[in-house]
C-alpha cells in the first residue's frame, strides 16, 4: 500500500509521515532537502533558479519513489510528484518567475516521468489557512524559508485547494489543522488517525 502526505509548506506533512509510519508499521519516505544543492539560492532569488529547483525535484523525488516501492509494500511517503507538477511550477510561472519555455519543458519531463508509476492507494491532505503555515514555518526556524514570500505561499495554497477539488486519480483524505495539533496533542494525533484508519480499512 502506498500513502502519500501533500499539504503546503509549514502544514506538517513531515511530522504526520513520521507519526503515521510508526503508528500502522509502514515505511516512511521523506524529502530529500539537506543535499539539495538549490533551495537557499532559490529562495534568495527564486526567478533565477526556479527550473532548475523544480527539475532536480523532479529527478530526486521520481528516483526515491521508485527505489522505495522496490525494497516496501507499506509505504507512506512526504509530498508527492503530482505537488511539483501541479501546484509549485505552475504557481512558479504564475508569478512570473519561471519562464514559459522552461515551464513547458518541466511539464513534458514530468507527463513522462508519471507515466512510469501508479498513484498512490491514499493521499492525505493536509488543508491550512496561509496565517497557520506562516506560524509553523517561523516556529520551525529553518534558514532557508527565512525569506519565503507570503503571497508566494498564498498562491501554493489557492494551487493546492484547487488541486485537492480535482482530484480523481485515487482516494483522498483532507484533514484541517488550523485547530488540530497533532505533533504534540495526544487526542489530536489521535483524531487523525482514528480518520486514516477509516480510510485503510476501505482499501482492503
Amino acid at each position: 500500500m502506498h500513502i502519500a502526505v501533500t499539504g503546503n509548506i509549514g502544514s506538517g506533512k513531515t511530522t504526520l509521515t513520521e507519526l503515521l509510519a510508526k503508528e500502522f508499521g509502514f515505511e516512511s519516505m521523506f524529502e530529500q532537502m539537506d543535499d539539495n544543492p538549490y533551495i537557499t539560492s532559490f529562495y534568495d532569488d527564486m526567478r533565477r533558479w526556479s527550473f532548475n529547483l523544480q527539475i532536480y525535484f523532479l529527478d530526486k523525488r521520481f528516483r526515491h519513489l521508485i527505489s522505495e516501492k522496490k525494497q516496501h509494500d507499506n509505504l507512506i511517503q512526504d509530498r508527492t510528484l503530482y505537488e511539483d507538477a501541479y501546484i509549485f511550477a505552475p504557481t512558479l510561472h504564475a508569478m512570473g518567475l519561471m519562464a514559459t519555455k522552461d515551464y513547458e519543458t518541466y511539464l513534458n519531463m514530468f507527463e513522462l516521468l508519471n507515466s512510469f508509476i501508479a498513484p498512490p492507494d491514499l493521499i492525505i491532505y493536509l488543508r491550512a489557512s496561509v496565517p497557520t503555515l506562516i506560524r509553523n514555518i517561523q516556529k520551525r526556524g529553518r534558514d532557508y524559508e527565512s525569506t519565503i514570500r507570503i503571497d508566494y505561499i498564498s498562491s501554493l495554497n489557492d494551487r493546492y485547494n484547487k488541486w485537492v477539488g480535482d482530484y480523481k486519480d485515487g482516494k483522498l483524505l483532507t484533514i484541517d489543522i488550523d485547530n488540530l495539533d497533532f505533533s504534540t496533542k495526544r487526542e489530536d494525533l489521535g483524531v487523525v488517525i482514528e480518520k486514516v484508519s477509516a480510510e485503510i480499512n476501505g482499501l482492503f
